[in-house]
């Protein structure tokens, strides 16, 4: 039963999809879980592993216990409303435009040479194809994990798109 009304966020449902996928957890296994999955291709500041879990069971969409025992650590779980939340949220047919947010775009912009910020782009393009491909290894073993082995792919798909348009960006700035 939700004990008062919420607005839920795109992040809000991010968090309702990580507790969908790996149970319980508390907010630091959130926060691990995030910067291994989702914060992959949606932003989520750390203070939201440790914000948001609350305001969501303040909402009814999760459940909180308190460990009896150790350092009494909060563990949050999917309640039925909060699934049934992610559900028709997951189902809608549409959803929100891409954001691009792009610091080396930025500083481009601003007048800075590009040439050491797209080689180190490049490289760092490289190193994430390499990290989800690992995690997609992993994924592969995982019954029933379609939707985060697609998020991967595009993932993968992505970087190696983004490294063509480096590499296009590098070619032209040396033909001027």
């Amino acid at each position: 039963m939700k004990s008062k009304p919420i607005k839920l966020t795109p992040t809000s449902y991010a968090l309702l999809a990580l507790l969908d996928r790996f149970g319980e957890l508390t907010s630091y296994e959130i926060k691990d879980a995030l910067e291994t999955s989702i914060e992959n291709f949606w932003p989520v500041p750390h203070t939201t592993a440790y914000q948001e879990p609350a305001r969501l069971a303040s909402g009814g969409y999760l459940s909180a216990r308190q460990e009896k025992g150790g350092r009494r650590r909060r563990r949050y779980a999917l309640t039925d409303a909060g699934r049934e939340a992610l559900r028709a949220w997951a189902d809608e047919p549409a959803a929100g435009p891409p954001q691009l947010r792009d610091e080396l775009l930025l500083k481009i912009f601003a007048g800075a040479d590009p040439e050491p910020l797209v080689a180190e782009r490049l490289a760092w393009y490289r190193r994430k194809i390499e990290e989800y491909e690992s995690y997609l290894a992993a994924v592969k073993l995982a019954p029933g994990w379609s939707g985060p082995e697609r998020t991967l792919r595009g993932g993968i798909k992505y970087h190696r798109k983004m490294i063509e348009v480096f590499e296009e960006m590098h070619r032209e700035e040396e033909d001027r």
